[in-house]
């Protein structure tokens, strides 16, 4: 079941900048921090958005890999792949929004405050998230911005495609083929 086209995705990050805006301004004590690999289709699109309503030229933005900080990297069949970390900026003292598409267990954000912790101690953390599954968590891990919330049972799967890596921009849910997916 498709629950995002693409015009809806687009007025959904546009709903989510200006909440951004209307608490970080000019994002001149703020960075944005997408998580490897889908949360930073996310951040680059919000970082983009964010440029074109502000006017603003520099906001500080990157991509955190949190491979070897997930509790489960080692519970998995196959050797675990990093993602590239592409930050070239302190975070201490800095207000720093966290970005990912799906919140699910929390788990994976979890591992995103341990890996950021690497670049400082952040003023203030805030998570941003596209799809909250929020009846889902193992964490007491909840999003300051949320683009949907979707209450889905655990058999089902939650996939954001991307149009730059899957050719269309949407949001699907769909039955889990099997367990482990």
């Amino acid at each position: 079941m498709k629950l995002l086209n693409t015009e809806q995705l687009s007025i959904i990050i546009t709903r989510l900048c200006h909440q951004l805006i209307e608490n970080h301004g000019d994002f001149e004590n703020t960075v944005i921090i997408g998580l490897q690999p889908r949360g930073v289709f996310l951040a680059k699109r919000i970082v983009s958005q964010l440029k074109q309503l502000t006017g603003v030229d520099q906001i500080n933005h990157g991509a955190l890999d949190i491979t070897f900080y997930r509790d489960d990297f080692r519970r998995k069949d196959e050797m675990a792949a990093a993602s590239e970390t592409d930050i070239e900026f302190e975070i201490e003292g800095l207000n720093v929004i966290l970005i990912d598409d799906v919140l699910y267990t929390g788990r994976t954000i979890r591992a995103g405050l341990d890996a950021m912790l690497t670049f400082g101690r952040p003023k203030r953390v805030e998570l941003l998230v596209l799809i909250d599954r929020r009846f889902s968590r193992d964490l007491p891990i909840q999003p300051n911005y949320t683009g949907r919330v979707v209450d889905s049972i655990a058999s089902e799967r939650v996939a954001v495609d991307w149009k730059e890596t899957e050719g269309e921009d949407c949001v699907t849910l769909f039955k889990k083929v099997k367990d482990n997916e």
